[in-house]
């Protein structure tokens, strides 16, 4: 009988961890949580559910965060999962019934987020087909900083699953400046002395940002909650942008 185990990497998760522990510990047959230095409940939490509980406080990024959780998994499979993310009932069958058939694939799952209470069913959020089931030894996480991805040497084929993983991102406006800074900074770590910006450049990818998310990807139809993020978004590029060509004006 083939195995799966669920990967999760958390810093600080004390409100969510639980909830999304929950979703998967009755099929799991191991979790491995990654913890970078939290100092809420978090540990205490994620201990409840699995003896399978490791501390790296030397942030690697993303990518090699989430490899050396994998390194921990002894399962022919790996379920990689966030911990403001919840299995349905229906995506949990067809993740037992991928294993059971243990056919070596990428398999993607279809990702339905909320933001500041509501549900985005536009703005380029849905449908979010997500790769996060995979064989354990045919596949890994990329070395990204950030926006990592699964990656395999051998050519395995994409396969989809049934049902829905929940996906809670921001419950405020301070949960989400808390949540994206780290995300900001790890963009212009990773591409700063590769290509130059400018203040028109982060101004033009500001605005190209807004137009596609709240007109191509017809943001307007999340009502007001479209607008703030399509709005947030731009304000996130113009900033990155701004840091890459801070640091590049700093040096001269």
């Amino acid at each position: 009988m083939s195995t799966v185990g669920v990967l999760l990497i958390v810093k600080n998760e004390g409100k969510v961890l639980a909830k999304c522990l929950s979703s998967v510990a009755s099929w799991a047959d191991q979790i491995v949580v990654v913890d970078s230095g939290s100092d809420d409940d978090t540990l205490e939490i994620a201990r409840s559910f699995t003896p399978d509980v490791y501390v790296y406080s030397e942030w690697p990024g993303f990518g090699k965060q989430r490899q050396i959780a994998q390194s921990y998994l002894n399962t022919e499979w790996v379920f990689a999962i966030d911990a403001d993310e919840e299995v349905s009932a229906t995506l949990q069958q067809s993740i037992c019934d991928a294993v059971r058939r243990n056919e070596p694939a990428l398999y993607r799952l279809n990702r339905l987020s909320s933001a500041f209470g509501k549900r985005i069913s536009h703005s380029g959020w849905s449908p979010d087909w997500i790769v996060r089931l995979y064989p354990r030894l045919l596949a890994s996480y990329n070395d990204a900083l950030v926006h990592e991805k699964v990656v395999s040497d051998s050519a395995l084929v994409n396969a989809k699953l049934s049902g829905h993983l929940y996906h809670d991102t921001y419950s405020s406006l301070s949960h989400y400046s808390s949540k994206t800074t780290g995300y900001l900074k790890a963009w212009a770590d990773e591409r700063e002395g590769q290509k130059p910006s400018s203040v028109s450049k982060a101004l033009l990818h500001a605005m190209s940002c807004f137009i596609k998310m709240y007109l191509i990807k017809r943001g307007f139809l999340d009502g007001r909650h479209g607008f703030i993020l399509a709005w947030l978004a731009a304000h996130s590029t113009f900033y990155k942008y701004i840091d890459l060509w801070l640091r590049e004006y700093q040096k001269k």
